[in-house]
């Protein structure tokens, strides 16, 4: 069963900036939020050039230093941030995967958690 689980608050996050959430074993995020224009966008941290490989180079760092495009630090791929899109490098067409987001009256940030193993509500 799925339900949205929280992640922030609305305001926790800067226009042009990108979180990172869900931190694995090996410190990495399982996904990341980008701020655009005021829209938020939520992606899985991984290039689809190479299936898992996470896209930061450092914590929360998932856009170029122009702060236009997401990039993949690996493997130098740009992405567009509201799309997806991989305009750039060797996955260029293909798609980073979206992870759906809901935010609250509250403005509280949630993800669509399918595994549901977040505890939270």
């Amino acid at each position: 069963m799925s339900k949205f689980s929280p992640l922030c608050h609305v305001d926790d996050l800067e226009n042009d900036s990108t979180k990172g959430f869900l931190e694995n074993e090996n410190g990495q995020d399982a996904i990341f939020i980008v701020k655009k224009n005021g829209e938020l966008y939520g992606w899985k941290n991984a290039c689809p050039h190479v299936q898992g490989a996470p896209m930061a180079w450092r914590k929360d760092q998932y856009l170029n230093t122009q702060k236009t495009h997401l990039t993949c630090f690996a493997h130098g791929a740009l992405f567009d941030p509201t799309t997806g899109l991989c305009i750039q490098g060797p996955c260029l067409g293909k798609t980073l995967e979206k992870v759906e987001l809901f935010v609250s009256s509250e403005g509280i940030v949630s993800f669509l958690d399918l595994n549901n193993k977040n505890k939270e509500s």
